[in-house]
């Protein structure tokens, strides 16, 4: 039974009854809860599966975790201000599922695809107590909505799998290769992996991260 949460969501159960392992997926700038979740019938049935829906309605339709202002001066601007907003109200909402749905608190993983990955890292570098595994698709670190100090928490739990399309016309395919060197600073176990494709998942690009996932147990 679907239970209320401050984000409205999807929710696929676990094959197991309690101490369930989490993928939280998060959606991408003007997507919704729907986009992430076609992605669930194709992932593990004991991981149970819930797709959020970022707070920010856009018209005519589609949702953002925070705003972008494509004509600003110098390219692309984030709203980091609702994005840290956004950041903070996912933690909240980890809290409540681990409170409302039967889910292993120390195994969860944050799927994200580029809004949305920006989003996990932010929240996995920001309180890594809160999560085990990031699958980031076609996102990048974004210094400025890390939370101050974030360089001295425990990163030895986390792992990180990132990817990108080389050809990505979104968000620059050299943003996303900073990511696997940062993560490395920080001493985190990381992997990264480019595809011939625009801003999107490649079907291989799906198979190899599952893959990833599943070679942690």
């Amino acid at each position: 039974m679907q239970q209320s949460l401050s984000l409205n969501h999807l929710y696929r159960p676990s094959s197991l009854s309690e101490n369930a392992p989490l993928i939280i997926m998060l959606h991408g700038y003007g997507s919704d809860e729907n986009d992430l979740f076609s992605f669930a019938s194709e992932l593990d049935s004991n991981y149970a599966v819930i797709s959020l829906k970022a707070p920010i309605a856009m018209q005519p339709y589609g949702n953002a975790w925070y705003n972008i202002y494509f004509d600003a001066t110098n390219g692309k601007f984030s709203d980091d201000e609702q994005a840290i907003t956004s950041r903070d109200l996912i933690v909240k909402v980890i809290d409540e599922i681990v409170t409302a749905y039967p889910i292993d608190s120390e195994n969860i993983t944050l799927l994200g695809f580029s809004q949305g990955t920006i989003l996990s890292l932010a929240v996995g570098l920001s309180y890594p107590e809160k999560v085990k595994n990031i699958i980031g698709l076609s996102g990048y670190v974004n210094e400025e909505i890390l939370k101050e100090g974030y360089i001295n928490n425990d990163f030895s739990q986390l792992n990180v799998y990132s990817s990108h399309g080389s050809v990505d016309q979104v968000i620059p395919v050299d943003w996303a290769r900073k990511t696997q060197p940062f993560l490395k600073n920080l001493g985190i176990d990381s992997h990264y992996s480019e595809f011939p494709v625009g801003h999107g998942v490649a079907p291989q690009n799906f198979y190899e991260f599952k893959s990833w996932l599943s070679s942690l147990k």
